[in-house]
């Protein structure tokens, strides 16, 4: 237990905030009337919110343990604990995923109008699936919650999705649960290869595995997360997905979900399998640059916003990938960042798209061209979220795109220059939907009935767009609780590949990838 920093207060804060959206979704089936459902999901949501805020203000940055833990004996006989606990790589998530849940019950106030009590409750359930997965430091807790979050997502599709939300919500369910089979393979694996057996995550790493048994354990791994992420080739769920899912399941499937998928590249395919890790960089970083060209190429041929957005993503993904798979300290902590942004930035982005269809009920370019003139706010809220985008000096993505181009160098130049293509795509893609929007042509429809944000609309984009600015222009108190726990990361990869991140670096001066025998 020399790897967790046990809570020795009397509040459990990381159970509270799991849990207590649990408990809100079991009040909530007892509450009668579609308004009393929305007004205690936002007060359920915004109280987790402020309870989460004390875990960055404690956080000890100098230590790479796992903080706030919490360690039960579960199931004894099988080696099961319920063991929590954050560093400094899940503590950003964890707060990201609070922040969203009240805006994500703001977004839904009017957009969702039958069976709003079923609604909320699938949100709050998935709140606590979602930071279940973030604090956990027990595979069996960890795949529990991984789960859990399946279930509410497939009916936020399926019952409030689009035309074609059955196809949509059976696809990401289908997807979703292969992966998830081959993350419980994994799991088991793990499991047996260890004497005593153990689910414990922390004490699972760095562990002497063979090289066969890490390549098909990270195989594995791999599979189930470039699924959740998506990389290319395995992002054909996601476009359906979040066409069809209302707003709220786009913002959260975007801002959160698809995180779960890059975080298990970091928590296990790095410091429980880092000599596989590492034999795969080429071919992780080849797919990576991939998805960012064909994300950005296909974004810039759609005439949907959300569908626009939505392809956005697989190339914003595919820079996440790229940092962390270039395994330098610069890569790691950009793609960290950028996980973060993207949440932020595409979030909002699925938000104004909301907003739009709820007024045109289109999610057309050609019917929303021009409306600057009687939204002028909803566009300026547009105008930065589209700007973080493409990744705008002095918004947070350009912070974050920035590092992982920086540490793209420091690997290997070649692989940086073919990734710079898709930041002049989102540019492009995203520059068009501004222009169309805000101001459009010569002979734009009629779009006086349009009325512009009203107060709750702005109370939910104004917390995002706070943080695009802060970001941007100040990220170092973001940066900071990264570095130790990034290094420690590296450091584990470095143990079981003596001189790895050296090698990595003179090969890129060769002008050569990574390839270890």
């Amino acid at each position: 237990m020399d790897f967790l920093i046990l809570n020795q207060g009397s509040f459990p804060i990381l159970s509270t905030l799991i849990f207590l959206p649990l408990a809100g979704a079991l009040v909530l089936l007892l509450l009668k009337g579609d308004n009393a459902a929305r007004i205690w999901a936002l007060v359920v949501t915004s109280v987790n919110a402020a309870l989460s805020l004390p875990l960055y203000q404690n956080f000890d940055i100098t230590t790479p343990k796992y903080q706030f833990g919490e360690h039960h004996a579960w199931i004894p006989s099988l080696g099961i604990n319920y063991t929590l606990g954050i560093d400094g790589i899940s503590l950003l998530l964890v707060l990201l995923t609070t922040l969203l849940m009240p805006l994500c019950v703001l977004c839904s106030w009017r957009y969702i109008e039958k069976r709003v009590k079923a609604f909320m409750v699938c949100l709050l359930i998935m709140e606590t699936s979602m930071l279940g997965v973030f604090a956990a430091l027990d595979f069996v807790l960890f795949y529990i919650m991984w789960e859990a979050m399946l279930i509410p997502m497939y009916l936020l599709i399926a019952i409030w999705g689009g035309p074609r939300k059955t196809y949509a919500s059976i696809k990401f369910f289908l997807y979703t649960l292969a992966g998830s089979v081959m993350l419980l393979v994994a799991i088991i694996a793990l499991y047996l290869a260890n004497d005593p057996h153990t689910f414990s995550i922390p004490q699972l790493m760095g562990q002497d595995y063979s090289f066969t048994f890490q390549v098909w354990v990270f195989l594995a791994f791999f599979l189930a997360f470039a699924i959740k992420v998506p990389m290319f080739p395995f992002h054909t769920w996601l476009p359906a997905a979040h066409v069809e899912a209302p707003t709220a399941g786009s913002v959260v499937l975007a801002s959160v979900l698809l995180k779960m998928g890059t975080y298990g590249f970091l928590r296990f395919c790095l410091p429980i399998t880092p000599q596989a890790a590492v034999a795969a960089m080429p071919y992780v970083i080849a797919l990576s640059i991939a998805g960012i060209l064909y994300g950005g190429f296909t974004a810039l041929a759609q005439s949907d916003m959300k569908k626009l957005v939505a392809y956005s993503s697989v190339g914003h993904m595919g820079f996440v990938t790229l940092g962390i798979f270039v395994l330098n300290m610069r890569g790691i902590e950009g793609a960290i960042l950028q996980m973060i942004n993207h949440g932020i930035t595409t979030g909002a982005l699925f938000i104004c798209v909301g907003l739009i269809y709820e007024r045109t009920h289109s999610r057309e370019l050609a019917k929303a061209t021009g409306i600057g003139k009687y939204m002028p706010l909803y566009v300026a809220f547009l105008v930065f979220f589209g700007l973080s985008s493409l990744a705008f000096p002095g918004t947070n993505s350009f912070i974050g795109e920035f590092l992982i181009l920086v540490g793209g160098f420091a690997y290997n130049k070649t692989v940086a220059a073919l990734a710079i293509p898709g930041a002049v795509l989102a540019a492009a893609y995203m520059l068009r939907m501004l222009q169309k929007v805000v101001w459009g042509g010569t002979n734009n429809p009629d779009q006086s009935y349009l009325t512009d944000c009203n107060v709750r609309e702005i109370v939910t984009l104004a917390p995002l767009l706070v943080f695009v600015l802060w970001i941007g222009l100040k990220p170092a108190p973001f940066l900071d609780v990264l570095h130790v726990s990034v290094n420690h990361l590296l450091s584990q990869v470095e143990a079981a590949n003596p001189g790895v991140i050296k090698l990595a670096s003179a090969t890129a001066a060769q002008g050569k990838l990574l390839a270890l025998p």
